[in-house]
């Protein structure tokens, strides 16, 4: 064999795994198609065959749909612990939860200027919980009738409305995002997203506000509705004439990819070595919380032993001798601000607009260690003191049994709002989202005027709040400074003005 031939053969050789490669390829994404639009062709199929039985008036699906709710409602009726937890399980699909879903993730892309992936999700959220109001009027299927209720709302039963539009909600942000995650990640992703669909489906059935086939009429109804919105924006970007990009509207080109990720590259979380910065964090833990108990307990002894705090208890029942409705209607609103889930939402939302805006994991860990150590501090602190709380009549009768010193309510809200507005001031020279940051600093302040309002605290119980909340919010930002930059990286300023170049961009000549 001549030298040519050898290297023929040779060429043939190593050409020839590459070409499997591309047959193997091409084989699993047509297999991937066909079962795809074979799952759409049952899904349509499997919401028309329902919607005829419900019409009909089918009575075996009947029976079955009302012996499956009877058994469910049952088991609520005899646990009050897990009808609690299956209530909180419906409230994630319920309108409020999944708007603000998409209000966050449509922000991100914003931030991250991607307009038309936030439109497609706009669009499709959107539309799925306009589509399921149009099913619901055009079939008017009465809700389940129970013997014992353990829930109650309103509107037309046929499809459940939480089934489907929890799916179509999630699952836009899954099909959105999970392709800028790793493999791992994105299976763990939509795992949970599939376990929290499914839950908020049984949750209606359990609570007997939805028949077992409304659930699963509004899961297929669901699906129809997304593959068919994601099918479409796709051809419309490709139509638009688009980077050529993956099945998904988050398969990115590579020169896009980083914009979805969460932080493009890497980053570190703090200055510092994270042991060093966990040691500087506890040291300062351990100096505030002693001083803070210090200074209950002095207040205490104060309070009971000198009457030198008289004025203390005549404040409280000054404001709560002059209750109105109007005020306490007003108050109410603050008070609610400074309440747990409140402030987890909140902080769970500026967290995420934070990362998507300075492309850094520092703001995220900055205001969850403000967080923890501040409810930590209170609940120590709390326990050591046991202050009584005032003696007047109290507006919420069922107060937390937490003790009067320091108020929490007033020291979360304090660290929440006033960490997102110094994050917002360091980050940003704009005076247009500067001052509406400092305008946020006005919601603690409110929060403290309600809880001596409602007689829960004394005037001196929220100068120990606030002196929790600012002196531990300033620790954390020395230790993690979330508005600099350390070694190897860069912060993005905040809402910054026109889209950098990218590396692989040219730049004009």
């Amino acid at each position: 064999m001549s030298v040519d031939q050898h290297a023929a053969a040779a060429g043939d050789t190593g050409n020839r795994p590459d070409q499997q490669q591309e047959i193997a390829a091409a084989g699993r994404f047509a297999a991937r198609g066909v079962a795809a639009w074979a799952g759409v062709a049952a899904a349509g199929m499997g919401f028309a065959a329902l919607t005829a039985l419900v019409r009909a008036n089918w009575e075996p699906m009947q029976r079955a749909d009302q012996a499956v709710t009877d058994t469910f409602v049952a088991a609520m009726n005899a646990d009050s612990t897990l009808r609690g937890v299956v209530a909180g399980l419906t409230d994630l699909g319920g309108t409020p939860a999944l708007v603000l879903a998409l209000a966050v993730g449509t922000a991100w892309l914003l931030l991250r200027r991607l307009p038309k992936i936030a439109a497609f999700i706009v669009i499709a959220g959107a539309g799925g919980l306009i589509l399921n109001a149009v099913v619901k009027e055009l079939v008017a299927r009465l809700r389940p009738v129970v013997d014992d209720p353990v829930y109650t709302t309103d509107g037309w039963s046929f499809p459940s409305g939480h089934a489907m539009s929890s799916l179509v909600c999630y699952g836009v942000l899954v099909v959105v995002f999970t392709p800028a995650l790793g493999s791992t990640a994105r299976r763990a992703t939509v795992g949970v997203a599939v376990l929290l669909v499914t839950a908020i489906g049984l949750s209606r059935i359990a609570l007997g506000v939805h028949y077992p086939s409304d659930v699963l009429a509004g899961w297929l109804l669901g699906t129809l509705w997304l593959v068919s919105c994601t099918l479409a924006f796709q051809r419309w970007r490709r139509d638009a004439g688009a980077p050529a990009s993956g099945p998904l509207p988050g398969d990115l080109p590579p020169a896009e990819a980083d914009d979805l990720r969460p932080v493009p590259a890497r980053r570190h979380t703090t200055p510092d070595h994270p042991w060093h910065a966990a040691g500087r964090l506890v040291v300062a833990w351990v100096l505030l919380a002693g001083a803070l108990i210090g200074l209950g307990l002095l207040v205490r002894t104060l309070e009971s032993g000198t009457g030198l705090l008289t004025w203390d208890h005549d404040a409280v029942a000054a404001l709560t001798e002059n209750r109105t409705d109007t005020r306490t209607t007003v108050l109410e609103v603050f008070g609610t601000l400074g309440n747990t889930v409140p402030v987890i939402v909140t902080a769970l939302v500026a967290a995420v607009l934070a990362l998507a805006a300075l492309r850094t994991w520092r703001p995220v860990t900055f205001l969850t260690v403000a967080l923890l150590g501040e409810i930590t501090l209170f609940l120590t602190t709390s326990a050591v003191v046991d202050r009584d709380r005032p003696r007047v009549d109290h507006l919420n009768p069922d107060l937390p049994p937490t003790a009067s010193f320091p108020s929490g309510h007033v020291a979360a809200s304090l660290t929440l709002y006033a960490g997102i507005a110094v994050l917002v001031w360091t980050t940003t020279e704009r005076r247009r989202y500067r001052l509406p940051a400092a305008a946020l600093l006005i919601v603690p302040a409110l929060v403290a005027v309600q809880r001596v309002y409602a007689g829960a605290h004394h005037p001196t119980d929220l100068l120990g709040a606030a002196l929790l909340a600012s002196a531990w919010l300033a620790v954390t930002w020395w230790v993690v400074r979330p508005g600099t930059a350390g070694p190897g990286e860069t912060v993005t300023p905040a809402l910054p003005g026109p889209r950098p170049a990218r590396e692989t961009e040219r730049a004009p000549v």
